[in-house]
């Protein structure tokens, strides 16, 4: 079977990995891939936003199956072009994908669902946003309404950090169009975790939860970034939260778009607070989370590539996914000065030296002359393994540690949380 992924970054490289490991023995391609993806699949010099240049290419070489990595070539209608064209895609419409297109469109969801979120309220004028702000006071989060690569995310401090992230995004326009609007919401405490799930119509397959580490520095200090680590499993997330997070918030939600004529079927990230009073939604993704994917994919036991058929194919109810007990922590090491400017072009030594119980997935890299060389702010996602989270940790940071670069930086504090 051919199969297409479409993006280049960790999250891609992992479900190509993960893919690459089916007993169907599927011929992989990516688009437009990495060099650590290049070891794994043929890679397609064709940009994940160029759709219809995507679906040409998935016509021509008999692509059987394509699967969607980046939230960009979603909200673009990727799905949407290739079901024109009669292609088996797994990813939503660009209707269901909205829900993270748009935080102002999710919120009324969840509003419309009874579906537990941290209050807010939506401005697209700047003034107007920031008298909010003076009357609520700080702390407060703000955030752009539209894409921004995961670093559209203020969480002020004060009331004067709240106005200096509202002009940047608004008057600065720092994520371009995606700031013209934003959300004030009110500052959450607790402890985060991340919920992913195969949904296919109203079969959900939920995954093994994750814990991501969104700000630059030790201790949740500094700007938020992508995310800069990750690790599973979650010792805090338990299978009543579990159930709890699927009943109250995932199918209100899928039924809600479903009943508004876009039924979801693909992959739904819920991004959840743990507070005193319960689960509550910061955030939905249209698709698997990156770095979450590093450390949630090793754990699953089940055949992707069957799990990806059944869903598209409406027989997902059917298929019993199944994951390991093992431990699985993922270090980001990322680029000098992410993620504000960052260097590029640096050359990494290393990437021969994970062993048996770790794995170096590519992010930002690329392939030059002398060797493989820094291209993006977040450089690799370094996971181990382990029977527990410590010796999952200890395989990631030996594995770090062992790899290279100039300006290197990645947090030394990824899954401690799990041990308090």
């Amino acid at each position: 079977m051919k199969v297409l992924v479409v993006g280049g970054g960790g999250r891609e490289h992992a479900i190509i990995w993960k893919l690459s490991q089916s007993p169907k023995q599927p011929k992989l391609y990516c688009a437009p891939g990495n060099p650590g993806i290049a070891e794994l699949a043929t890679c397609v010099n064709i940009s994940a936003e160029d759709v219809a240049a995507l679906a040409d290419f998935a016509e021509a070489e008999g692509i059987e199956l394509t699967v969607v990595g980046p939230e960009a070539a979603l909200l673009l209608g990727i799905v949407d072009e290739f079901e024109q064209r009669g292609l088996r895609i797994y990813g939503p419409k660009k209707g269901a994908a909205l829900i993270e297109g748009s935080k102002a469109f999710a919120k009324e969801v969840m509003a419309a669902q009874n579906v537990p979120t941290a209050g807010a309220a939506y401005f697209g004028e700047l003034e107007a946003a920031k008298e909010y702000v003076r009357a609520q006071g700080a702390p407060i989060v703000i955030k752009a309404d539209g894409l921004a690569a995961g670093k559209g995310v203020v969480v002020a401090q004060t009331v004067a950090e709240a106005e200096a992230a509202l002009d940047m995004m608004m008057k600065d326009k720092a994520f371009g169009d995606s700031g013209a609007q934003v959300v004030v919401e009110e500052f959450l405490t607790g402890q985060e975790a991340t919920v992913m799930a195969f949904i296919s119509g109203d079969t959900v397959k939920l995954m093994a939860p994750a814990q991501d580490h969104k700000p630059a520095y030790d201790g949740d200090q500094g700007p938020n970034t992508g995310g800069m680590g990750t690790y599973s499993p979650v010792p805090v997330v338990d299978e009543a939260l579990l159930k709890e997070v699927e009943e109250k918030i995932i199918r209100p939600v899928i039924y809600f778009l479903a009943n508004n004529g876009t039924q979801y079927k693909g992959t739904l990230y819920t991004g959840l607070m743990l507070t005193a009073d319960g689960p509550k939604v910061i955030e939905f993704n249209a698709r698997f989370g990156d770095p979450e994917t590093q450390v949630v994919l090793p754990r699953l036991e089940t055949d992707l590539l069957d799990i990806f058929n059944a869903a598209v194919d409406g027989t997902l109810a059917d298929l019993d996914v199944q994951w390991s007990d093992r431990a699985a922590v993922c270090v980001i090491m990322a680029a000098g000065g992410y993620p504000a400017d960052y260097r590029k072009g640096d050359l990494i030594t290393g990437l021969d030296s994970a062993g048996n119980n770790a794995v170096i997935f590519h992010a930002g890299t690329k392939q030059t002359a002398t060797g493989i060389a820094t291209n993006g702010g977040r450089v690799l996602g370094v996971t181990g393994f382990g029977a527990d989270l410590k010796a999952a940790q200890a395989e990631a940071y030996r594995t770090v540690e062992n790899i290279k670069f100039e300006g290197v930086h990645y947090r030394k504090d990824i899954a401690e949380k799990a041990f308090r």
